[in-house]
């Protein structure tokens, strides 16, 4: 285990809407308030999701499931924020619901807002959290400077 201890900066309350594609909304927002450590919360509805779950087997690297999701879903998800050397990289994961159905993944890839998605971003101070590949395990992993 690794940590570090910081203290809440800033907190956004972020309206996003119909169509918006929601892991490029998100980073661009975080890029734009630069914001290199955080987490979000968000509740709505998207569309067109492409999202993984899983692994397929208990193994190193992992394989995971893909689904794609084109109808909407009423969703809630939580996010983590880090950086690599240059962008923001959001770790985003989300309960879907349509009906009785419900499922749980990662957002990779499209995902689209259906109405509205509303978030809030709160911001971590003191921390300098990096998102960088660790080749044994194959994916991108946590770490702190």
């Amino acid at each position: 285990m690794e940590y570090r201890e910081g203290t809440i900066g800033r907190i956004f309350y972020v309206r996003f809407d119909n169509n918006e594609t929601i892991y490029s909304a998100l980073t661009e927002f975080v890029k734009e308030k630069d914001i290199h450590s955080g987490m979000i919360h968000f509740i709505g509805a998207l569309q067109n999701t492409e999202c993984v779950s899983g692994p397929k087997k208990t193994a190193i690297p992992p394989e995971p499931f893909w689904h794609a999701l084109p109808e909407a879903h009423e969703v809630m998800g939580v996010a983590t924020i880090a950086w690599d050397d240059k962008d923001p990289k959001i770790h985003l994961h989300t309960a879907f619901g349509k009906g009785k159905d419900a499922f749980v993944g990662c957002i990779r890839g499209q995902s689209n807002v259906f109405l509205v998605i509303e978030a809030i971003i709160f911001e971590i101070k003191g921390i300098n959290a990096v998102r960088s590949e660790d080749k044994e395990l194959k994916i991108n992993k946590l770490s702190f400077k």
